[in-house]
């Protein structure tokens, strides 16, 4: 939302450039100087829930929506790269997954361990290759507006903290990546993102299974 209103702001000010002239810094014409970008503006995802929680939500979500949400537990990925994944993006024979869509843009593949292997077999089954990797009921792709109501509803019924959503179980899963010492680089390009921004985010997780690696060479 942050970044939504920056580029409102900035396609708004060009319009008033073409039409006034600069006025002097810091007075009423302030418009004319640059926008400044806040740090953290869109804020740090701090909502994490653990494995327990993440099974209680998956254990209460309706049959529709379980597949998706599983997924979402198995894999650090965007929930919008999620549903749109086709059947074709996933080859059952070397558990090797395609993901094309996402917001950096660049397809890149990864290797499915085994138990999400299993899951996406079982989704793909009897569906065209142009079909939702995991659709609903109705046959169309999960989105924003119709995974919100399940996660919503099965996070109030599991009892989980207020605000859980289809991101925090992202944001869940790169935590525990970090933690488990997995390199950052590999989980940037797991979750389609940069180094950069999980350190930026996840650093300190880094920073503490780096010292817990160094406590076990205690003679």
């Amino acid at each position: 939302m942050a970044w939504a209103g920056m580029t409102v702001m900035a396609v708004f000010r060009a319009a008033l450039a073409k039409m006034l002239s600069p006025g002097a810094p810091k007075s009423e014409a302030a418009w004319q100087e640059a926008l400044q970008a806040h740090r953290n503006a869109d804020g740090r995802r701090t909502l994490y829930l653990d494995r327990e929680q993440r099974r209680a939500l998956v254990g209460t979500i309706n049959d529709e929506a379980a597949p998706f949400a599983l997924a979402m537990c198995l894999l650090p990925l965007r929930p919008g790269a999620l549903a749109a994944l086709l059947a074709a993006d996933f080859d059952k024979r070397t558990f090797e997954l395609t993901i094309g869509k996402d917001k950096n843009g660049k397809p890149r593949r990864i290797q499915l361990p085994a138990e999400a292997g299993k899951l996406f077999t079982a989704q793909i089954a009897n569906k065209l290759p142009t079909a939702p990797l995991f659709m609903r009921n109705n046959g169309k792709a999960w989105d924003r507006n119709s995974w919100k109501k399940p996660i919503g509803d099965a996070a109030i019924f599991a009892g989980l903290p207020h605000g859980a959503s289809a991101y925090t179980f992202r944001h869940s899963t790169i935590t525990d990546l970090v933690s488990a010492g997995l390199p950052l680089l590999t989980i940037a390009q797991i979750s389609g993102t940069s180094a950069e921004m999980i350190e930026r985010h996840y650093g300190h997780l880094a920073s503490n299974a780096a010292t817990e690696a160094l406590g076990t060479l205690a003679l």
